[in-house]
């Protein structure tokens, strides 16, 4: 296991300073910093000054040697727009992104679990075609296009939910948190529903398909002739053996999710780090946008681990596999 650790530390390290280095290419050709900062009414002395303060007249592998140093300690600079360090702003947002990006995925993958196993069960049954049609909807639909539908049924027609902004929130430390008050959930309600609506649907149907790939296997026939009720039959030996593919899915969605929330963010004025690098990129403010995507790739190999790791619990022909190899 400490070897396969190692391993994955390693690859972990090489993808993170690529993207790092692509992100830090990319964004030298986006504008001119020192001209944002200061203005134009600036001096050509001001300016001058203000360069060699921030290293950009180092060569190019100086400033990312610089970079990739300051990153490691969790400084990306300062915002180019609001003057504050970039790690301050990114601190603020990420409980908002998570909690949503969090509540979505338990929702999808609980429901879109239940649900794939119905279909699979009663598939020749009017639900399994209304809910098999209804995923081909959630699938084909536009996240933004589903968000708006939401707010025009749920808060302008029947005003139940608001529709933009995260409400009411408690601070626990340095988290602040909204899934601890009313006002909270109900802000949390319409942009979580709409982030999940995607994954739900797909999930079912890998749920369903594989299902019923299991069912028609050799084993669950020999489980029927040793007489295991129906339900052991489905719970126990069907559906554990549909997982896989479903942790694989589920982990790659949170870091979709979190990565791509800025349409559902946007829509619902939701202050996360979606919305923050959407208004980064408005501004061409440089430090945001890299310190974004490097969070970015973060969380998806830290995801992957955690995927790579389920896959052993939840399949002990993979645990010993692994343990054979070392």
């Amino acid at each position: 296991m400490s070897e396969f650790i190692i391993r994955r530390f390693l690859q972990a390290a090489v993808v993170l300073l690529t993207v790092a280095f692509i992100a830090f290419l990319l964004f030298q050709f986006v504008g001119d910093p020192v001209s944002q900062m200061l203005g134009i009414e600036s001096t050509q002395a001001d300016r001058d000054r203000l360069r060699e303060t921030l290293g950009l007249n180092d060569p190019f592998y100086v400033q990312f040697l610089h970079f990739v140093g300051n990153a490691l300690k969790g400084d990306f600079g300062i915002s180019l727009r609001q003057g504050v360090p970039v790690s301050e702003m990114i601190a603020e947002r990420f409980p908002a992104t998570f909690e949503l990006a969090f509540v979505s995925v338990v929702f999808a993958t609980v429901v879109g679990v239940a649900l794939g196993v119905v279909v699979a069960i009663y598939r020749d049954t009017f639900l399994a075609r209304f809910l098999m049609s209804f995923s081909l909807v959630g699938i084909s639909l536009p996240t933004f296009l589903i968000g708006i539908l939401f707010i025009l049924v749920f808060s302008v027609w029947l005003g139940w939910l608001p529709s933009y902004g995260r409400g009411e929130v408690v601070t626990i430390g340095f988290w602040t948190s909204g899934l601890l008050t009313v006002d909270g959930w109900l802000h949390l309600i319409l942009p979580a529903l709409t982030l999940s609506v995607f994954q739900l649907a797909l999930i079912m149907r890998l749920v369903r398909a594989e299902m019923l790939e299991v069912l028609r296997s050799d084993f669950i026939k020999f489980a029927r002739a040793r007489g295991l009720s129906e339900k052991s039959i489905y719970f126990r030996h069907a559906l554990k053996n549909t997982l896989i593919p479903v942790i694989t899915i589920v982990g790659l969605q949170l870091g979709g999710i979190i990565a791509f929330s800025i349409v559902t963010e946007t829509v619902f004025q939701w202050p996360g780090l979606g919305l923050l690098f959407i208004q980064a990129v408005q501004f061409a403010d440089i430090p945001i946008m890299t310190a974004y995507l490097c969070l970015i790739a973060l969380m998806f190999v830290f995801i992957n681990f955690i995927v790579d790791w389920l896959y052993t619990v939840v399949d002990p022909r993979l645990r010993s596999g692994l343990k054979k190899s070392h």
